[in-house]
């Protein structure tokens, strides 16, 4: 596969933190104080960008690992002529422990993780209760968790770490957000394999 070249620093929509070690601020990475949403793992960014599309006022930061998702996500936004959109190439788990600050983001997406199927492997599992404790800290009140996978051993999980937190309940996934479907999962839909949804929505107790 051909190796893809990065935008122009102009036109790119990826973002690079002044300090690693420091919270970030989302008007410096966005340029407003619009709502801020976040997608971890945004692999080939066909979620990230159709969403960005469909909610122009919002902000949406897409973090990614891999150097090529991420410059291919940043050459299909710019080619969608979204302008919403911006990417980090960072671990998300870093990310979401040191980088957003504390009650500032209104949604977290988390679609198809890795899901680590070797049960010796299943502590490198992104859904696990240190990250239900990040998302409590950053969401906003009434903020929400978007998660999906087609792993069914992984969703029982997610489900049950995030129902054993009582500040989280969860509620419907809005058919709006299930309709956007990120091309993996357009595939494996077509092959018979269902997608499992679950959206948990951030209700701290007063004093929290």
């Amino acid at each position: 596969m051909a190796r893809i070249r990065a935008l122009p620093a102009e036109i790119s929509a990826r973002y690079y933190p002044k300090d690693y070690f420091a919270p970030i601020q989302w008007s410096e990475v966005f340029g407003n104080t619009r709502p801020v949403e976040i997608e971890l793992g945004a692999g080939d960014g066909s979620f990230l960008i159709r969403y960005a599309q469909r909610q122009p006022g919002i902000n949406l930061l897409g973090i990614e690992r891999l150097l090529g998702r991420i410059r291919k996500i940043d050459r299909d936004a710019d080619k969608a002529g979204v302008n919403n959109i911006r990417l980090m190439r960072i671990e998300a788990g870093y990310f979401m422990q040191y980088l957003p600050e504390a009650q500032t983001v209104d949604a977290v997406h988390v679609y198809f993780p890795d899901p680590w199927p070797k049960k010796r492997h299943h502590k490198n599992r992104l859904i696990s209760p240190p990250f239900v404790a990040q998302c409590a800290r950053l969401l906003k009140h009434a903020g929400c968790v978007h998660l999906r996978t087609d792993f069914v051993e992984y969703f029982e999980q997610m489900v049950e770490v995030f129902d054993s937190e009582p500040a989280f309940t969860r509620i419907e996934t809005p058919a709006s957000l299930k309709s956007i479907k990120t091309d993996f999962e357009t595939d494996f839909n077509r092959e018979g394999i269902e997608t499992n949804y679950a959206t948990y929505r951030f209700q701290p107790t007063t004093g929290t």
